[in-house]
């Protein structure tokens, strides 16, 4: 088992879980955090290179570094573990942010306690990315929902008890609905008479789900996942979870945990059921397509910027589930590339919100302005990660959105081209409104955040970041600068994933 290099994955937060246990002072847990962290950084990328040289040799398996090991025999359940552009991808993502959160959290109280939650949900997220085997798959799915609750309602501030519970409510009434799908997949898993199966290989290759099957199971497997990413109208939990949680969790929660309703969404759903996928979309686009407008506009009226932010989040994971569903190269390769930017340029608005708010002791905009004046580093810090939100060229958002639109206006045209309606072309219209009221309340909070009259006198003596500080958004900046100005690489692994066998499976011409 230990021969394959993803399992590594999991076993890194194990051990950072036992030295957490052993540790006696706060130097020791700090130091297991960040060396465990940069530990995942250097095996994402160790992995991201050996994976792009073995593509480059000429290897064409849908996952690569594949292994399985036998787990419960009477249900076939195995641990069974391979990764392709996308799930390596994810994997940089999630260890991007676990350091810069680990790096945002230096002064959290009780720390110990606090990083074991923390770590223990990472765990969760990097297992969910490795796996192949739904039932694995929603084991650790599961795992990243659990430590939630306790890190909302011990850490958390404001009315963090209803916020946990809330959250924790709708997520576990959103996995009901995944499970239930999940094992109707696996008894449909397999032609009558062979061994069924958990594995997604299997089951795509077997292509043994009836039509009729897939209609009732598809909606239950892309409304569980759907929920985690904050689909409308089961958005509700997120701002409230988002608002109350401390600065580490909002961003491992907005980076990583709502991408794991995304890559459910396309990994399982539509990739075990694509005949139901094409026939049951606009359902669905219609949700994901008032999500986005709908988080934009709420957005703009709120003063709190974690709500902001949290709103803004809404939108952003609803136009993942949006491209995603338009079913055409183009606009899934925005999805993903949208996955990697919102979770980077997300995770830097929550680490800038905390540390704002460690300082101001206030979230409200109207209670604050002149930062520009008293908090330099910070104040140009929160204009990059919005100029990335409202798409800025140079920066993340700006390539995920327009890859997107493109991808999705061409899914509209070659409908009302070919005489089949013109909802997906009347719909990315309308998500395309989403640029200007993105750009309306981002400029409006920098307006009244950074500029303008000091509100309160006591924030004239207000320190500007330190050290650890500014590493966090230091790393998060490079990483959000460095897909803006070199999208082809990012474009190039995720469309390894992509390949014709991929299309003739879903049935994209």
């Amino acid at each position: 088992m230990f021969e394959n290099i993803l399992i590594y994955f999991v076993v890194i937060p194990l051990l950072m879980l036992a030295g957490l246990g052993l540790c006696r002072n706060i130097r020791q847990i700090r130091a297991v955090a960040v060396v465990g962290s940069l530990a995942l950084i250097g095996l994402s990328v160790w992995l991201l290179v050996d994976y792009l040289a073995l593509r480059a040799a000429g290897e064409t398996a849908p996952m690569l570094y594949t292994g399985s090991w036998m787990w419960f025999r009477p249900l076939n359940i195995h641990l069974a573990v391979g990764v392709d552009g996308i799930s390596i991808a994810m994997l940089l993502l999630s260890s991007v942010i676990v350091f810069a959160g680990s790096f945002a959290s230096w002064k959290i109280p009780q720390p110990k306690e606090f990083f074991l939650w923390l770590i223990l949900l990472s765990t969760g997220v990097f297992g969910f990315f490795i796996s192949i085997d739904m039932f694995t798959m929603f084991m650790f799915y599961e795992v990243a929902l659990i430590p939630m609750y306790l890190l909302i309602g011990v850490w958390g501030s404001g009315n963090k008890n209803y916020s946990a519970m809330k959250l924790t409510l709708m997520l576990m009434g959103g996995s009901a609905f995944l499970m239930l799908g999940l094992i109707g997949i696996y008894y449909h898993s397999a032609p009558a008479g062979e061994q069924l199966t958990w594995n997604l290989l299997e089951i795509v290759d077997n292509a043994s789900i009836p039509h009729g099957w897939q209609s009732f199971l598809f909606p239950m497997t892309f409304v569980g996942f759907g929920v985690l990413g904050a689909m409308f109208p089961f958005h509700t939990w997120s701002p409230d979870g988002h608002a109350s949680a401390p600065t580490a969790v909002s961003m491992l929660h907005a980076g990583v945990l709502m991408k794991l309703g995304g890559y459910g969404c396309f990994r399982v759903a539509i990739y075990t059921m694509p005949q139901a996928a094409h026939e049951l979309a606009w359902i669905f686009l219609i949700l994901t397509g008032i999500s986005v407008v709908y988080g934009a506009f709420c957005a703009c009226v709120k003063t709190d910027l974690k709500y902001i932010n949290a709103y803004s989040s809404v939108s952003h994971c609803g136009l993942v589930l949006f491209a995603i569903l338009m079913l055409n190269e183009t606009a899934m390769t925005g999805a993903i590339m949208q996955m990697l930017s919102h979770g980077l340029m997300t995770a830097l608005f929550f680490a800038l919100i905390g540390m704002i708010y460690g300082r101001t002791h206030t979230r409200e905009i109207t209670q604050m302005g002149g930062m520009m004046q008293i908090m330099p580093y910070l104040s140009v810090c929160y204009v990059i990660a919005g100029m990335a939100s409202l798409g800025l060229p140079g920066l993340s958002g700006f390539v995920a959105e327009m890859t997107i639109f493109v991808g999705s206006f061409q899914a509209g045209m070659q409908d009302y081209l070919a005489g089949a309606g013109s909802l997906r072309l009347v719909f990315t219209i309308i998500a395309c409104c989403s640029i200007v009221i993105t750009a309306v309340y981002i400029l409006r909070v920098v307006g009244k955040l950074l500029f303008g009259r000091v509100y309160d006198e006591h924030h004239l003596k207000l320190t500007d970041a330190e050290w650890w500080e500014r590493l966090s958004t230091v790393t998060l900046i490079v990483c959000v600068a460095g897909i803006g100005c070199f999208p082809n690489f990012f474009n190039n692994l995720i469309n390894f994933t992509f390949t014709p066998e991929i299309f003739s499976v879903l049935g994209i011409k």
